[in-house]
């Protein structure tokens, strides 16, 4: 059995990529385990508004399996505002950055670079 993770791609008006920096110092994809019962597109409405304070729309989505040292499938979806772009950082991370997505940090897993170019291609 493996866990299944849900992640937004977001960028903001300057079309720089919103991350966040973890407790591992890795940078990462705004986003959380789905739980029972709900829905992908939900619970990552749910995780922008905890983690960030915004809300997002998803508009498609793209499927990676994660395996470093566990299983994991990760579903990646592209977001978009739908209210304000005022990031606020939850407890849950050290920090919250944007990159442009020619120059984004070394400390970013290969499936999170990977979702970020399908959606910037797509």
């Amino acid at each position: 059995m493996f866990a299944v993770s849900i992640k937004g791609v977001l960028s903001n008006p300057e079309r720089q990529i919103l991350l966040l920096r973890n407790e591992r110092d890795e940078w990462e994809l705004p986003g959380g385990r789905i739980e029972m019962g709900e829905t992908p597109q939900e619970r990552l409405a749910r995780e922008f508004d905890e983690e960030l304070g915004l809300q997002v729309i998803t508009l498609s989505t793209a499927l990676f399996e994660v395996i470093p040292g566990r299983h994991m499938f990760l579903a990646c979806y592209r977001c978009a505002l739908a209210g304000n772009y005022a990031p606020r950082l939850s407890d849950e991370h050290q920090a919250w950055q944007v990159f442009a997505p020619d120059r984004l940090p070394h400390a970013l897993p290969w499936p999170y670079r990977e979702a970020i170019a399908c959606m910037l291609t797509s």
